[in-house]
This record gives structure tokens, sequence and C-alpha cells, in this order.
């Protein structure tokens, strides 16, 4: 069988959003991966690590932070990240091959959910072939669940559908119905109509949150200084927001 591996979702930023099966396969846990990516963005890890000391009961676990290798900026956006994915996962195969045994139970640490703009269960199922192990998937709590209930509102409108994209895609189609936009960068929302309802969130369920809602018209330059401002102040920022066409 071969060590098995914990992607546990971890939620959006705040320690309570850690579901009960979360905790449980916390404890399971004897080998915790984490990326490095740099000092800029210690607070990430620094999270994780905290989440891992207030929850776990018998601590005897330990912590491998591996080496994120670096993205192109300057190839095709999808072989980027292919190639990005693909490095990840050799670091990946080399660490879990080298710190778990046969019987060992490691685990990776999902902000949010796994399955929502997240990179882990993609790596793992692309070296399955070749390193033996297993693993699962504990559910988190989402940015887009956080946000909302922030900004204590329905992600959907009533009978209508939400589409959940990026900046890249919003910037690229245009806004049709409700989206969540995520991944963005470039502040993609001041392309949109300014009587475009927006609600935006970053560093959801930290001591860090901002939040902000309006038209795009009205608050579409306060967000953009926030942003710049935030990112620039903690050298990373996680944001997202939802848009809505006006009625």
């Amino acid at each position: 069988m071969g060590p098995h591996i914990h992607v546990i979702g971890i939620g959006a930023g705040d320690p309570a959003y850690v579901t009960v099966q979360a905790i449980e396969a916390l404890n399971d846990t004897q080998v915790f991966f984490a990326m490095d990516k740099g000092e800029a963005k210690s607070d990430l890890v620094a999270l994780r690590r905290e989440i891992c000391a207030r929850f776990i009961r018998e601590p005897g676990y330990r912590f491998v932070e591996l080496p994120d290798p670096k993205r192109s900026a300057d190839a095709d956006y999808r072989e980027a990240v292919s190639d990005w994915h693909a490095a990840r996962a050799r670091v990946w195969a080399g660490a879990i091959a080298a710190e778990l045994g046969r019987d060992g139970v490691g685990a990776f640490l999902a902000w949010g959910d796994p399955s929502l703009y997240d990179s882990t269960l993609r790596i793992l199922e692309a070296i399955k072939d070749e390193l033996e192990f297993t693993f699962d998937v504990i559910p988190g709590i989402t940015a887009v669940q956080a946000l909302t209930a922030r900004h204590r509102m329905p992600l959907n409108e009533v009978g209508e559908p939400v589409l959940i994209t990026t900046g890249r895609q919003l910037r690229a189609h245009g806004l049709h119905g409700s989206a969540v936009v995520m991944l963005d960068a470039e502040c993609s929302f001041r392309t949109c109509p300014p009587d475009t309802r927006i609600w935006w969130g970053a560093y959801l369920g930290t001591d860090d949150e901002l939040l902000v809602a309006g038209t795009v018209g009205e608050v579409a330059s306060h967000i953009a200084e926030l942003r710049a401002e935030a990112r620039a102040r903690h050298g990373w920022i996680m944001d997202t927001y939802l848009l809505r066409p006006a009625d």
C-alpha cells in the first residue's frame, strides 16, 4: 500500500474554520509538507504551524518545508502552469519517498478547500504512477463561503446560477450574471460597467481582513488602492470578490 497522504482543507484564514474531520486528520499525521515560498509569504507557513499547534493533542509531528519552483512569467499561461506543476511533482515525489516510511502518514494543508483553484490534487495524481501511496481529501471552508458570510449575503440570486472564474477570464469574456472572481492580480473588476455591484474581501478570516462593498463606479479605485497597500505591507495578498450586474 505504501504511505498515506491527507489533503486537508484548513479553511480561508481563521483557525476556527477548521472542521472536526480536519482535526481528526491532523492528529493522524506524522509529517506535514509545506511549500517554502520565501520570506515574503512566511505568514502562510506560520498559519499552518499555528493550526497544528492549536488542534494536535499529542505533538510528535514534523514540518518539512519544500522549495517551491518558480513559475515562468514568459511562457504561455497554460504551458507555464503545466511546467510548474511538473516541477512541483518532482519535489513532492522526492519528499514523500524520503520522509515517509511504508506505513507513514503525511499531509498537505490546503488553504480553503483543495478542490477550488488549488494544485495539490493534480500534483498528487501526477506522481501516483511513479510512487506507491494512497491519499484522501478533507474538505474545507472556501474563500467563497467566507466572503459571503462576512458580507452577510447569499451567494446566488433566487433560482440563478453563479460562475466561479478568474480575473483573466473576466477580462477575456466579460460579466454575464453573478460571478465569483479569484486569482485576480489585475483588479479586473474595473473592466465591468460602473453600476455593477461588487463585494470584495482580502485576508478573509484573519486579523488583517479587509472588506469593501458597493458599485464598481463607487469603490473600484478604493479597492485597488487598498489592495496595493496591503500587498506591499505583507508581501502577498489573497483576495476574492463577488460581482452582480445591475438590476
